[in-house]
Protein backbone atom coordinates (compact mmCIF):
# COMPACT_ATOMS: atom_id res chain seq x y z
CA UNK A 1 0.00 0.00 0.00
CA UNK A 2 1.61 2.99 -1.00
CA UNK A 3 1.64 6.38 0.21
CA UNK A 4 -0.99 8.08 -1.56
CA UNK A 5 -3.71 5.17 -0.70
CA UNK A 6 -2.91 5.02 3.17
CA UNK A 7 -3.12 9.19 3.27
CA UNK A 8 -6.63 8.96 1.00
CA UNK A 9 -9.99 9.53 2.15
CA UNK A 10 -12.42 7.04 2.51
CA UNK A 11 -15.96 7.72 2.19
CA UNK A 12 -18.56 5.55 4.23
CA UNK A 13 -21.96 6.56 4.33
CA UNK A 14 -24.60 5.72 6.65
CA UNK A 15 -21.23 4.98 9.04
CA UNK A 16 -23.45 5.90 11.99
CA UNK A 17 -25.10 2.31 11.71
CA UNK A 18 -24.22 -0.99 12.91
CA UNK A 19 -22.45 -1.82 10.27
CA UNK A 20 -21.18 1.24 8.85
CA UNK A 21 -19.97 2.37 12.63
CA UNK A 22 -18.02 -1.44 12.85
CA UNK A 23 -16.42 -0.67 9.39
CA UNK A 24 -15.54 2.87 10.59
CA UNK A 25 -14.03 1.46 13.93
CA UNK A 26 -11.93 -0.58 12.22
CA UNK A 27 -10.42 1.66 9.13
CA UNK A 28 -9.91 4.76 12.23
CA UNK A 29 -7.95 2.53 14.29
CA UNK A 30 -5.79 0.89 10.90
CA UNK A 31 -4.73 4.80 10.48
CA UNK A 32 -7.05 5.75 7.45
CA UNK A 33 -9.01 9.08 7.32
CA UNK A 34 -12.60 8.44 6.65
CA UNK A 35 -15.12 10.56 5.53
CA UNK A 36 -18.60 9.81 7.80
CA UNK A 37 -21.11 10.67 5.41
CA UNK A 38 -23.97 11.06 7.31
CA UNK A 39 -27.69 12.35 8.03
CA UNK A 40 -27.73 13.16 11.54
CA UNK A 41 -24.08 15.44 11.68
CA UNK A 42 -24.99 15.29 15.53
CA UNK A 43 -25.24 11.60 16.09
CA UNK A 44 -21.72 11.23 13.27
CA UNK A 45 -20.28 13.91 15.82
CA UNK A 46 -21.10 11.66 19.22
CA UNK A 47 -19.98 8.51 17.79
CA UNK A 48 -16.71 10.49 16.14
CA UNK A 49 -16.06 11.61 19.84
CA UNK A 50 -16.52 7.72 21.26
CA UNK A 51 -14.14 6.84 18.59
CA UNK A 52 -11.35 9.39 19.57
CA UNK A 53 -11.61 8.21 23.06
CA UNK A 54 -10.81 4.72 22.30
CA UNK A 55 -8.32 5.57 19.13
CA UNK A 56 -7.03 9.13 19.79
CA UNK A 57 -4.94 8.77 16.30
CA UNK A 58 -7.79 8.56 14.29
CA UNK A 59 -8.24 10.86 11.12
CA UNK A 60 -12.54 11.09 11.30
CA UNK A 61 -14.37 13.76 9.67
CA UNK A 62 -18.34 14.45 9.43
CA UNK A 63 -20.20 15.56 6.39
CA UNK A 64 -24.09 15.40 6.22
CA UNK A 65 -25.23 13.37 3.50
CA UNK A 66 -28.91 13.05 3.03
CA UNK A 67 -29.32 10.53 0.22
CA UNK A 68 -33.25 11.14 0.28
CA UNK A 69 -32.26 14.25 -1.85
CA UNK A 70 -30.31 14.54 -4.75
CA UNK A 71 -29.25 18.30 -4.19
CA UNK A 72 -27.81 16.82 -0.74
CA UNK A 73 -25.53 14.43 -2.98
CA UNK A 74 -24.53 17.29 -5.17
CA UNK A 75 -23.65 19.39 -2.01
CA UNK A 76 -21.88 16.62 -0.48
CA UNK A 77 -19.57 16.09 -3.42
CA UNK A 78 -19.19 19.64 -3.52
CA UNK A 79 -17.89 19.94 -0.49
CA UNK A 80 -15.57 17.35 -0.45
CA UNK A 81 -12.70 19.62 -2.67
CA UNK A 82 -10.99 18.36 -5.34
CA UNK A 83 -8.63 15.88 -3.30
CA UNK A 84 -8.22 13.00 -4.06
CA UNK A 85 -10.65 9.73 -3.02
CA UNK A 86 -9.45 6.85 -2.57
CA UNK A 87 -12.02 4.93 -0.82
CA UNK A 88 -16.06 4.95 -1.15
CA UNK A 89 -18.47 2.80 0.46
CA UNK A 90 -21.81 2.82 -0.41
CA UNK A 91 -23.28 1.32 2.92
CA UNK A 92 -26.20 3.98 3.90
CA UNK A 93 -29.35 1.77 3.04
CA UNK A 94 -33.19 1.44 4.05
CA UNK A 95 -36.52 -0.23 3.85
CA UNK A 96 -39.32 1.43 3.24
CA UNK A 97 -42.28 0.32 4.94
CA UNK A 98 -44.85 1.93 2.83
CA UNK A 99 -44.80 3.98 -0.61
CA UNK A 100 -43.48 7.32 -0.38
CA UNK A 101 -41.99 9.74 -3.06
CA UNK A 102 -38.60 12.24 -2.25
CA UNK A 103 -38.37 15.80 -3.57
CA UNK A 104 -36.78 14.55 -6.65
CA UNK A 105 -40.27 12.28 -7.27
CA UNK A 106 -38.54 8.65 -6.85
CA UNK A 107 -39.56 6.21 -4.56
CA UNK A 108 -37.64 6.72 -1.28
CA UNK A 109 -35.87 3.03 -1.12
CA UNK A 110 -34.80 3.21 -5.17
CA UNK A 111 -33.67 6.91 -4.16
CA UNK A 112 -31.57 5.97 -0.87
CA UNK A 113 -30.52 2.76 -2.16
CA UNK A 114 -29.82 3.44 -5.56
CA UNK A 115 -29.93 6.58 -7.23
CA UNK A 116 -28.57 9.00 -4.93
CA UNK A 117 -25.49 6.24 -4.53
CA UNK A 118 -25.13 5.98 -8.15
CA UNK A 119 -25.23 10.13 -8.32
CA UNK A 120 -22.78 10.31 -6.13
CA UNK A 121 -20.28 7.73 -7.83
CA UNK A 122 -20.32 9.77 -10.97
CA UNK A 123 -20.21 12.66 -9.44
CA UNK A 124 -16.86 11.61 -7.56
CA UNK A 125 -15.25 9.72 -10.31
CA UNK A 126 -12.76 12.93 -11.33
CA UNK A 127 -11.10 12.70 -7.90
CA UNK A 128 -11.23 8.40 -7.85
CA UNK A 129 -7.84 7.81 -9.18
CA UNK A 130 -6.29 4.60 -10.59
CA UNK A 131 -6.46 1.76 -7.29
CA UNK A 132 -9.21 3.56 -5.55
CA UNK A 133 -12.02 1.36 -3.98
CA UNK A 134 -15.80 1.54 -5.12
CA UNK A 135 -17.45 -0.78 -2.91
CA UNK A 136 -21.28 -1.47 -2.64
CA UNK A 137 -23.41 -3.57 -0.39
CA UNK A 138 -25.57 -5.89 -1.89
CA UNK A 139 -28.31 -8.81 -0.07
CA UNK A 140 -28.70 -12.64 -0.65
CA UNK A 141 -32.26 -10.78 -1.26
CA UNK A 142 -31.28 -10.17 -4.57
CA UNK A 143 -31.96 -13.67 -6.06
CA UNK A 144 -35.26 -13.33 -5.31
CA UNK A 145 -36.34 -10.14 -7.57
CA UNK A 146 -35.59 -8.95 -11.23
CA UNK A 147 -34.87 -6.11 -13.21
CA UNK A 148 -35.50 -4.00 -16.18
CA UNK A 149 -35.34 -0.62 -16.62
CA UNK A 150 -38.86 -0.21 -15.73
CA UNK A 151 -38.17 -1.54 -12.42
CA UNK A 152 -36.08 2.27 -11.18
CA UNK A 153 -39.44 3.74 -10.95
CA UNK A 154 -42.17 1.54 -8.77
CA UNK A 155 -45.15 2.39 -9.50
CA UNK A 156 -47.64 2.35 -5.94
CA UNK A 157 -49.52 -0.94 -7.09
CA UNK A 158 -46.05 -2.47 -7.82
CA UNK A 159 -44.34 -1.13 -4.72
CA UNK A 160 -43.55 -4.15 -1.48
CA UNK A 161 -41.58 -3.37 1.05
CA UNK A 162 -39.12 -6.75 0.59
CA UNK A 163 -39.03 -6.69 -3.10
CA UNK A 164 -38.31 -3.00 -4.09
CA UNK A 165 -35.66 -3.12 -1.64
CA UNK A 166 -34.44 -6.64 -2.85
CA UNK A 167 -34.63 -4.54 -6.50
CA UNK A 168 -32.88 -1.54 -5.46
CA UNK A 169 -29.79 -4.30 -4.21
CA UNK A 170 -29.51 -6.11 -7.36
CA UNK A 171 -29.32 -2.52 -9.00
CA UNK A 172 -26.44 -2.00 -7.27
CA UNK A 173 -24.82 -5.41 -8.58
CA UNK A 174 -25.65 -4.56 -12.00
CA UNK A 175 -24.24 -1.05 -11.65
CA UNK A 176 -20.73 -2.33 -9.87
CA UNK A 177 -20.45 -4.65 -12.83
CA UNK A 178 -20.98 -1.83 -15.41
CA UNK A 179 -18.68 0.45 -13.10
CA UNK A 180 -15.64 -2.16 -13.41
CA UNK A 181 -15.58 -2.28 -17.10
CA UNK A 182 -16.27 1.65 -18.09
CA UNK A 183 -13.41 2.24 -15.16
CA UNK A 184 -11.15 -1.01 -15.33
CA UNK A 185 -8.15 0.93 -13.26
CA UNK A 186 -10.79 1.18 -10.69
CA UNK A 187 -11.38 -1.15 -7.71
CA UNK A 188 -15.01 -1.69 -8.33
CA UNK A 189 -16.79 -4.80 -5.95
CA UNK A 190 -19.72 -5.75 -4.25
CA UNK A 191 -20.09 -6.88 -0.34
CA UNK A 192 -22.86 -9.14 0.76
CA UNK A 193 -23.20 -8.83 4.48
CA UNK A 194 -25.40 -11.64 5.62
CA UNK A 195 -28.62 -11.09 7.92
CA UNK A 196 -26.94 -8.69 10.49
CA UNK A 197 -28.37 -7.23 13.30
CA UNK A 198 -29.62 -3.57 12.20
CA UNK A 199 -32.70 -1.54 12.77
CA UNK A 200 -32.99 -2.84 8.51
CA UNK A 201 -34.36 -5.55 9.57
CA UNK A 202 -37.21 -4.40 11.93
CA UNK A 203 -39.76 -4.56 9.33
CA UNK A 204 -42.81 -2.82 11.03
CA UNK A 205 -45.21 -5.94 11.04
CA UNK A 206 -46.76 -7.47 13.79
CA UNK A 207 -44.60 -10.83 13.72
CA UNK A 208 -41.36 -8.84 14.10
CA UNK A 209 -41.02 -10.49 17.32
CA UNK A 210 -41.68 -13.68 16.46
CA UNK A 211 -39.28 -13.45 13.37
CA UNK A 212 -36.42 -12.34 15.60
CA UNK A 213 -36.70 -14.99 17.53
CA UNK A 214 -36.84 -17.42 14.72
CA UNK A 215 -33.68 -16.04 12.78
CA UNK A 216 -31.69 -14.42 15.88
CA UNK A 217 -29.32 -17.89 15.66
CA UNK A 218 -28.58 -17.02 12.01
CA UNK A 219 -28.01 -12.98 12.77
CA UNK A 220 -24.69 -11.86 12.78
CA UNK A 221 -23.31 -9.29 15.12
CA UNK A 222 -22.11 -5.86 13.18
CA UNK A 223 -18.31 -6.82 13.33
CA UNK A 224 -19.10 -9.97 11.64
CA UNK A 225 -21.24 -8.08 9.25
CA UNK A 226 -18.36 -5.36 8.69
CA UNK A 227 -15.75 -8.11 7.37
CA UNK A 228 -17.09 -8.48 4.01
CA UNK A 229 -17.05 -4.76 3.13
CA UNK A 230 -13.87 -3.93 5.12
CA UNK A 231 -11.97 -7.32 2.63
CA UNK A 232 -13.49 -5.55 -0.13
CA UNK A 233 -12.01 -1.88 0.23
CA UNK A 234 -8.22 -3.38 0.47
CA UNK A 235 -8.65 -6.07 -2.33
CA UNK A 236 -6.16 -5.83 -5.19
CA UNK A 237 -9.00 -6.89 -7.61
CA UNK A 238 -12.00 -5.91 -9.36
CA UNK A 239 -15.88 -7.56 -10.20
CA UNK A 240 -15.85 -9.42 -7.13
CA UNK A 241 -18.36 -10.49 -4.55
CA UNK A 242 -16.69 -10.14 -1.39
CA UNK A 243 -18.78 -12.75 1.30
CA UNK A 244 -16.92 -13.23 4.70
CA UNK A 245 -13.50 -12.49 3.90
CA UNK A 246 -13.01 -13.82 0.74
CA UNK A 247 -13.54 -12.92 -2.90
CA UNK A 248 -16.28 -14.85 -5.13
CA UNK A 249 -17.28 -14.37 -8.93
CA UNK A 250 -20.60 -12.47 -9.15
CA UNK A 251 -23.00 -15.33 -9.47
CA UNK A 252 -23.16 -16.12 -13.32
CA UNK A 253 -27.50 -15.39 -12.76
CA UNK A 254 -26.28 -11.77 -12.02
CA UNK A 255 -24.54 -11.29 -15.06
CA UNK A 256 -25.79 -9.24 -18.18
CA UNK A 257 -23.77 -6.91 -19.68
CA UNK A 258 -26.85 -5.46 -22.14
CA UNK A 259 -29.11 -4.96 -19.35
CA UNK A 260 -26.37 -3.42 -17.38
CA UNK A 261 -25.35 -0.62 -20.38
CA UNK A 262 -29.39 0.22 -20.29
CA UNK A 263 -29.94 0.61 -16.92
CA UNK A 264 -26.62 3.16 -16.66
CA UNK A 265 -28.08 4.78 -19.75
CA UNK A 266 -32.05 4.52 -17.99
CA UNK A 267 -30.13 6.03 -14.87
CA UNK A 268 -28.38 9.32 -16.27
CA UNK A 269 -31.29 9.64 -18.12
CA UNK A 270 -33.58 9.71 -15.06
CA UNK A 271 -30.61 12.13 -13.19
Amino acid sequence: MDKSEINGRIIVTGATGAIGSAVTRSLAAGGRPVVMACRNPRKAEEQRSQILAACPQARLEVRQLDLRSLRSVRAFAESLGPEPVTGLLHNAGVISRRYELTEDGFENTFCTNYFAPFLLTTLLLPRLEAGAHVVSMVSLSCRFVRLTEASLQPSEEDFSQLGTYARTKLAMLHFSQELARRRPDLHVNVADPGIVDTNIITLGHWFDPLTDVLFRPFIKSPRKGAVPPLAALAADRTGCYFVGNRSHAIPVRYQDPELERRLWKETERLL
